[in-house]
């Protein structure tokens, strides 16, 4: 297809982009609580009015200046700036509690400008890390530690009986997905945007879509479990707006999951903000997260995510307690502290009707072709038409002859005396001479007609011997 992949090579990094960004704007912002906090002060006692709207300029400064910090924490995190980031955190909640009618702002000017002296410029952020994290969001790649597999698959308990259907949006190489279904009579499915690693998890799962997820054709309400490790950087696409595919990928997916199936949904920690949280509580009960093991949160800063599908809720859930574990990550139960068999996938069979991916995939059309029950009857016709069948009327002997030329009479004959006959049309020419005389009686000439004419000729072995019918 035409349209474009999940990233191209023309994305740019949003998160370097918005800090060298922040690292103007937030000063600016401190300076003009600065000045609009001295216009109160001179306006209080001789104009109330205008005290007033400069006390309202002021609360929507410190309103723009808290949510530029909440912004810069998750850059920051994003481009693995770990030791600023807490920072950002700690002056976005003074922000957020500081006593607007204060007299001491120099001591908090000074604190978030120093702060903001600190963001990374565009050419200063750390190019390697970019590199490779943009290179991983291009390519939509975050492979998942097998161990930490292992644990997610302790708190899944599969029904008996019933073939469950397991689906990977960015499947990658297939691992993650074949893990969770070895022996727990699954039937795997997977989307994968990089041709190489596609054809790899052909060999490792039962199905597998080439290209986009957002341009596949999935069946709705057709899978037992989710399981969803998208790309999570924000980049700014060819049009100029920003994408955060671990959102774009938890909204298109979550329509192909059944009503009580399961998501697990593996982020950064601090990628479930108030957005995410809220699609979250809004379409899943018995919600939980659980950090990865020690080393690999280390490295990754993962979180898994567990939810039952319910119907979308009426009204706006509330995600303040979801929203608090992007702050406090220690505060998250690890993995290993999952209870083992607490989701239940449903215990009926569901039907995969549509699972085709964006690209063409020969394997993939196979599989269609075989479930297709239009193929089926085509290739019934066929067999039909190879078949033996009766005439419904006796033949003609021009019908005989025209059968036997063709070659159609040609080999054994089973009845009560078998035999074997072979066909064939020979030319034969019949010359006829007339003589022509005048009125007289005198010979004028001789006219010579030759007509040609095809004759049938069946050769035919009898146990009395050979026989040529004409």
């Amino acid at each position: 297809m035409s349209s474009q992949p999940e990233s191209t090579a023309t994305d740019r990094y949003y998160a370097a982009e918005r800090l060298a960004e922040l690292r103007v704007s937030i000063p600016q912002l401190m300076t003009a609580m600065v000045i609009q906090r001295a216009r109160v002060e001179q306006a209080k006692d001789t104009d109330r009015a205008a005290a007033r709207d400069a006390y309202a300029e002021l609360m929507r400064s410190r309103k723009a200046l808290v949510a530029a910090l909440a912004d810069v924490r998750l850059f920051l995190l994003e481009a693995e700036e770990y030791a600023l980031a807490p920072v950002a955190g700690q002056l976005h909640d003074g922000m957020l509690a500081y006593d607007l009618m204060s007299t001491n702002y120099k001591s908090v000017y000074d604190a978030v400008c120093a702060f903001a002296k600190r963001l990374p410029m565009g050419d200063t952020t750390n190019a390697q890390v970019i590199g490779r994290l943009m290179n991983n969001v291009k390519m939509g790649f975050y492979p998942t530690d097998p161990d930490n597999i292992a644990l997610m698959l302790r708190a899944i308990l599969f029904p008996e009986g019933v073939t469950t259907n397991l689906l990977d949006p960015c499947c990658g190489c297939g691992a993650a997905l074949k893990q969770l279904a070895v022996g727990n009579n699954c039937y795997t499915y997977g989307v994968e945007l990089d041709e190489g690693r596609a054809e790899e998890a052909q060999r490792t799962l039962h199905r597998v879509g080439f290209g986009s997820f957002f341009y596949s054709t999935v069946s709705r309400e057709s899978f037992h479990l989710l399981f969803l490790n998208p790309p999570y950087l924000s980049v700014l696409n060819q049009s100029g707006s920003r994408a955060r595919h671990e959102k774009r990928f938890l909204i298109e997916s979550i329509p192909a999951l059944a009503y009580g199936g399961l998501l697990i949904y593996v982020i950064p920690y601090y990628r479930l903000t108030q957005d995410i949280c809220q699609i979250l509580v809004d379409n899943f009960d018995d919600l939980s997260v659980w950090r990865f093991t020690d080393e690999e949160f280390k490295k990754f800063k993962q979180v898994a995510v567990f939810g039952v599908r319910k119907r979308r809720a009426r009204e706006p859930q509330d995600t303040a307690w979801l929203e608090r574990y992007a702050y406090s990550p220690e505060k998250i139960p690890s993995l290993t502290m999952i209870d083992e068999g607490r989701y239940a996938l449903p215990g009926r069979e569901l039907t995969v009707k549509d699972f085709r991916g964006e690209n063409f995939n020969e394997k993939e059309l196979e599989v269609q072709l075989r479930r297709s029950g239009s193929f089926a009857q085509m290739m019934a016709r066929s067999e039909l038409d190879g078949g033996v069948k009766r005439p419904l009327l006796p033949l003609s002997i021009g019908q005989i002859g025209l059968i036997g030329g063709s070659g159609l009479i040609n080999g054994l004959i089973e009845c009560e005396h078998p035999h074997i006959i072979k066909g064939r049309i020979v030319k034969a020419v019949k010359t006829e001479s007339e003589e022509k005389f005048s009125a007289r009686g005198q010979h004028m000439a001789t006219q010579v007609r030759e007509t040609i004419t095809n004759k049938m000729i069946f050769n035919v072995l009898t146990p009395n011997g050979f026989k040529a019918l004409t």
